[in-house]
């Protein structure tokens, strides 16, 4: 299990999030502790005023939101009255078992999670001490509940969370603007927040995954001499669809001036994943005499990593982009090292397959890849060239919802790095 804890300024902000997503049909409410009546009988009103009657007891204390959320391992299958269990008991190792607080299930990920919403206002006017939550009380708390509920470690080698977004479902573009603003508001949110890019272009590499892309216009506009920026769907063929929509009339603002903040933070979050992205990509390579550059890009997608390489008009590779979904990390080709761009892997490439027997996997004889979490609708492989952006260093801490809650410090359980894997024998311990 992996928790983490994300305090801010405004808890109507947060409830906003999981209500749309409510609405949207994407999560559910399984539990309000502290809160009179039915579940079902509750509206957002009620919901708001139960909380702010204890946020406005003391104006001296404006940090007085946090949102929680607990992820799973893919492979663990939980039922509600679970999920409430583990809940309840979160929330009291870490002192908030007498705290109202709602917890929703999200259904808009491959891995189970829920999202906890509540306050550290507490009824006698004075504040519980959120200082550092993660490391003293959730991480022990955490270690706790995996061991009592049986549930896989987030320190384990077996731990995986599979990527926490779906495809923009196209067919709504055609229905007017507000469903086609929602869905690309869901998924910008989520990229920007839960993937480690460095530059636009890299952003965009993400989410044409789900039929989104951002773009600034022609250098020779008033649109991109301003750093204006507006995002539209695509269609199966990659081609934008229905009308652009201004990155700024987004609740989340996902204008480039945000992007480029977080360009220099990301720089340093996916430095923990680049060797193990090496790896995959080694471990590819070895398993063949020679392989062609469609079996190599099937093989890493086997692995929930994008290979994307961009060309130019006259059909020449001139780059390669990487995306590693499963720990959602971004590099270049030639950030990972010379012998990762596109020219030296082109060099790698031949003209048929010649896989060493040994190592062949089942995928390969029947012509059908392992299924990923991933489908998107299609492979974008030319990508614009990125533009030079002006890195500005913003709060360190790359934040869920920040906009809706407010500009404070996440204190967050950490995530453990994917590790090198074991021999194939000792995988097979696992299975």
């Amino acid at each position: 299990m992996v928790a983490k804890i994300i305090s801010g300024k405004r808890i109507k902000g947060v409830l906003h999030y999981n209500e749309n997503k409510v609405a949207q049909g994407q999560a559910q409410l399984i539990m309000a502790s502290g809160f009179a009546g039915e579940i079902d009988q509750m509206n957002f009103d009620s919901k708001v005023k139960r909380f702010e009657k204890l946020t406005m007891l003391s104006d001296k204390v404006k940090t007085n939101a946090l949102h929680i959320s607990l992820n799973f391992d893919a492979s663990e299958k939980l039922d509600n009255t679970k999920m409430q269990t583990i809940a309840a008991a979160y929330m009291d190792k870490i002192g908030f078992g007498d705290q109202p607080f709602l917890v929703y299930r999200h259904t808009d990920a491959a891995h189970s999670h829920v999202h906890i919403v509540t306050t550290n206002m507490q009824a006698n006017g004075e504040r519980i001490d959120i200082h550092r939550i993660g490391m003293l009380k959730s991480e022990p708390a955490r270690k706790q509940i995996e061991q009592e509920f049986n549930l896989v470690r987030a320190q384990s080698k077996t731990f995986k969370q599979l990527a926490a977004i779906k495809p923009a479902d196209i067919t709504k573009a055609q229905y007017g603007h507000i469903p086609t603003k929602r869905a690309i508001s869901n998924i910008v949110g989520a990229v920007m927040n839960q993937y480690k890019f460095t530059s636009l272009a890299e952003f965009n590499a993400v989410l044409r995954q789900f039929n989104v892309q951002a773009d600034r216009g022609g250098k020779d506009t008033m649109m991109y001499q301003k750093k204006g920026l507006v995002y539209s769907l695509l269609d199966k063929n990659g081609k934008p669809i229905g009308v652009p929509i201004k990155a700024s009339a987004f609740y989340s603002k996902p204008t480039l001036f945000n992007l480029e903040k977080k360009f220099a933070q990301n720089t340093e979050r996916r430095t923990a994943y680049r060797d193990d992205l090496k790896d995959e990509i080694e471990t590819v390579f070895k398993k063949y005499h020679q392989l062609t550059k469609a079996t190599f890009i099937a093989e890493l997608q086997t692995q929930n990593i994008q290979a994307l390489f961009r060309q130019n008009e006259q059909g020449l590779t001139y780059g390669v982009t990487f995306i590693d979904n499963t720990n959602m990390a971004v590099f270049k080709g030639s950030d990972l090292g010379k012998n990762y761009s596109a020219k030296a892997l082109t060099e790698r490439f031949g003209q048929t397959d010649q896989p060493i027997k040994s190592t062949t996997k089942t995928w390969l004889k029947t012509g059908k890849p392992k299924q990923t979490y991933l489908k998107p609708t299609a492979q974008t492989i030319y990508l614009k060239t990125p533009e030079p952006a002006t890195q500005q260093f913003g709060s360190g801490v790359d934040k869920l919802l920040k906009n809706l809650m407010g500009k404070t410090a996440a204190d967050s359980a950490p995530i453990t790095p994917r590790r090198k894997k074991r021999k194939k024998q000792e995988q097979g311990q696992h299975l």
